[in-house]
């Protein structure tokens, strides 16, 4: 699997080097020239999850990476399910919240801290990252307590849940929580000035654990099989992504040309509706993000979006071809999780997001899934008032409930993340 820059297609770099730098040397994303295709996918999705995951990895690195090696970083870092459990009588939410911090992000940066552990060859690393929410947690699980690796997550102060913040603002050790007095795109833009900082990335080993480290997004492309594997047989299969930084969406169009049996995708979003306007004119306009209950979609500008343009060419009639689309207001979400509460089954509000989108955006003769990406207990505070009742907390979020925070906070200044990083 060759990798080159979105910006400079003939800036290329190898697996683990592409995994180690985060983002490529022009500020682009790295991407596959040609997403592979895979021709005896019944046979992968015959298998179990774990033994389909070795094998697909092994095809995509085995270049790089012995059968061994792949076969001990898939099974270490992939130890909890992804049940596909049925909604309504053509919905079914494949949940991807039953790993260690309780949100789909596990998926993604377990696996890329044991790939980091390979190719840092002793040589302390910093790993730098922003969060508009699990991204955080996840990561701040998967590095804890490593030798050599000082982890650093920005998030924006007061705009993720409280039981988001004290997943990874509690860890303490080599894990430092900052708390920017902004947005998440100001967070992500810092990290981004970071990595242009050839002098900083140099003297701290900096490297990214975000949604741009393709190595994240390898490791998401494994559920959408996993999906299709557990989807009834004979029905188109419909996927809808809850979308902010549009990671996950990248992973799932790269699954499916790699030979994913997925009919389309519905790209759903909050507020927050750069996509689905981009899709609906054919105009690209960052803005500035607003706060919603999905907080973790809160993105104004998403740098997976990059990845996407680059897959189809640019072409925006191709895009729109591809993808179903739509958005959900906050009165929105919140009913949806109240109508499925109803039914017995109660939802996060991304996942609320996705399924209302996918509702209305399913036709005749398809079944449909959405990614349930967090557990709802981690939105508790504002899910409870609508519903009316507490939502129990599972024990690892109950055991962190009596932890101080140990933030910090930081101003939007360039100057200023430099010289807390030093």
């Amino acid at each position: 699997m060759k990798l080159v820059s979105t910006r400079t297609p003939t800036l290329s770099a190898t697996f683990q080097e592409a995994v180690q730098a985060g983002l490529a040397p022009d500020g682009g994303l790295f991407v596959p020239v040609t997403p592979p295709h895979f021709d005896d996918v019944p046979d992968l999705l015959r298998a179990d999850f774990a033994s389909r995951s070795v094998e697909i990895l092994y095809r995509l690195l085995g270049d790089e990476l012995s059968r061994s090696v792949v076969e001990d970083l898939t099974r270490s870092a992939f130890t909890f399910p992804a049940p596909l459990v049925r909604v309504d009588g053509r919905i079914s939410a494949l949940e991807l919240f039953h790993g260690p911090t309780l949100a789909f992000k596990d998926f993604g940066a377990r696996f890329l801290a044991r790939v980091l552990a390979l190719g840092a060859g002793g040589q302390p690393r910093t790993v730098l990252t922003a969060t508009s929410g699990d991204t955080g947690a996840a990561v701040a699980s998967a590095f804890h307590g490593l030798p050599g690796v000082q982890v650093v997550v920005l998030y924006p102060a007061g705009r993720v849940s409280p039981m988001q913040e004290r997943q990874f603002a509690t860890c303490g050790g080599n894990v430092l929580a900052l708390a920017v007095e902004g947005a998440f795109d100001d967070c992500q833009r810092l990290v981004k000035g970071a990595f242009e900082d050839v002098e900083l990335v140099a003297r701290l080993g900096l490297t990214s654990a975000n949604s741009i480290n393709i190595a994240r997004l390898l490791a998401q492309t494994l559920y959408y099989f996993e999906a299709a594997a557990q989807a009834e047989p004979g029905q188109p299969l419909v996927v809808s992504v809850p979308s902010g930084n549009f990671g996950n969406l990248t992973a799932g169009l790269w699954a499916q040309r790699m030979g994913a049996p997925i009919q389309a995708f519905v790209a759903a979003t909050n507020a927050n509706r750069v996509v689905p306007d981009y899709l609906d004119s054919g105009t690209y306009q960052p803005r500035p993000s607003v706060a919603t209950l999905s907080n973790a979609m809160d993105v104004g500008s998403p740098s997976n979006w990059e990845r996407i343009f680059a897959l189809f060419r640019g072409d925006h009639g191709a895009m729109a071809a591809a993808l179903r689309w739509g958005s959900c207001t906050d009165a929105e979400t919140e009913q949806v999780v109240i109508d499925l509460d109803r039914t017995g089954y109660l939802a996060d509000p991304h996942g609320a997001v996705a399924y209302q989108v996918l509702r209305s955006n399913l036709r005749e003769g398809e079944q449909g899934i959405f990614l349930a990406t967090a557990h709802p207990a981690k939105f508790r505070e504002s899910l409870a008032p609508a519903l009316g009742r507490e939502i129990p907390l599972p024990k690892a979020l109950r055991d962190l409930e009596a932890l101080p925070l140990l933030n910090e906070s930081l101003a939007v200044d360039q100057a200023a993340l430099r010289r807390r990083l030093l």
